[in-house]
């Protein structure tokens, strides 16, 4: 995407709106620079208030976000007239919670490593995330490669953090 039609995209957005205010992670998504890793570090505090809750009602929150996000990203890009702008990156948060429920311990070594693979695993985009990234369209396209990259990095932090160390 070129630069004008990035901004003519961004300027779709109207943060009044809590579609848009969500999609873009509460503006964190509006950054000039890396604005999925600034989405994932906005991720963060949120993550720590969801370790308050038990694991069953953590997972539900997890699962409602999937099922609001496949809407307001869809909706987000729509509204701003792309598919996936990188502003959107309610992906991101999702793919943090998902990733950093597999912390073998609360703290910042275990988060932070946490948040290096999954935006190492986000970026690259290896296998299978590649695929889903490439052959699912819409708000659901928008999320499943996040959600994989999560699933992905909360599996290597379980095994690291329980079979490993």
């Amino acid at each position: 995407m070129t630069l004008a039609k990035n901004d003519i995209a961004k300027s779709r957005l109207n943060l009044r709106n809590p579609w848009h205010l969500l999609a873009t992670g509460f503006g964190s998504g509006l950054s000039p620079i890396v604005p999925g890793t600034m989405g994932s570090i906005a991720a963060i505090p949120f993550w720590y208030l969801l370790t308050f809750l038990p694991l069953q009602i953590y997972s539900l929150v997890v699962m409602f976000g999937i099922c609001i996000g496949v809407y307001i990203c869809r909706r987000t890009a729509r509204d701003m007239g792309t598919h996936d702008h990188g502003s959107i990156v309610w992906d991101e948060f999702i793919g943090m919670w998902i990733t950093l429920m597999a912390i073998p311990a609360m703290t910042w070594q275990w988060v932070l490593a946490g948040f290096v693979v999954f935006r190492i695993f986000d970026m690259w985009k290896p296998w299978p995330i590649r695929w889903f990234d490439r052959n699912v369209h819409g708000g659901m396209g928008i999320m499943i490669d996040d959600i994989v990259a999560g699933v992905i990095s909360a599996a290597i932090l379980y095994v690291v953090g329980h079979h490993v160390l």
